[in-house]
């Protein structure tokens, strides 16, 4: 009968020296043609310790772009505290809503962490657990869903359901920019913004309480 191997947690330095040196070298040269043996030497630790820590290389994979999926998820935590706060009042509403929409499109989608993330989804699908696989999951939406509950309970926004009016947000918003440009980067593409804030204007029509 097959046992579950354990693996071990180990020191905070040797598991970020093993993310670091996967991430360079499945960007640079694809996870097939990648050894453990390269990413051993590359975080400078034994193979054993590779095997060790992620147990697999496909483990080791999506362990990798679980962490870049955790650093944006940071930033879009962050962004919403610094935009979307307690102190946004009615008339200032639309113009945090664009604030935030446009701190997204520069700081998460024009970052190396983002394209990173996009890149090894893209290539390496074929060796994640499954083809939709997404590290970020609903995270991202479910924050912004709390932020509209808040509002709500503020008296802002009348969102009986947020979790569906974050979903829509984003249509309205990136999704929109993503449908039309092919991108939702505002660093490169002087026509987000303008698709951003008419999409944050229809959802305030549809939302923002009278």
């Amino acid at each position: 009968m097959a046992t579950t191997k354990t693996l071990r947690e180990g020191s905070t330095q040797k598991r970020t020296a093993i993310l670091s040196a996967a991430r360079k070298l499945f960007l640079a040269d694809g996870f097939d043609r990648t050894s453990v043996d390269a990413i051993a030497a590359r975080a400078a630790v034994s193979k054993r310790t590779v095997y060790d820590y992620f147990g697999d290389k496909q483990t080791l994979l999506k362990a990798v772009v679980d962490a870049v999926g955790e650093s944006l998820i940071t930033t879009i935590r962050r962004t919403l505290d610094d935009t979307l706060t307690d102190r946004t009042e009615a008339a200032g509403l639309e113009d945090a809503l664009v604030s935030f929409s446009m701190r997204i499109a520069t700081d998460m989608l024009d970052s190396a962490e983002y394209a990173t993330l996009r890149r090894l989804v893209r290539a390496e699908y074929s060796h994640l657990p499954h083809r939709d696989y997404n590290s970020m999951a609903d995270t991202p939406d479910e924050a912004l869903a709390e932020r509209f509950a808040a509002f709500a309970s503020a008296g802002l926004l009348d969102v009986p359901d947020p979790r569906l009016a974050a979903d829509q947000f984003i249509a309205l918003t990136f999704g929109v920019a993503l449908d039309r440009l092919g991108s939702a980067n505002a660093a490169e593409d002087a026509r987000v913004r303008p698709l951003v804030v008419e999409g944050v204007r229809t959802f305030l029509r549809a939302y923002r309480t009278t």
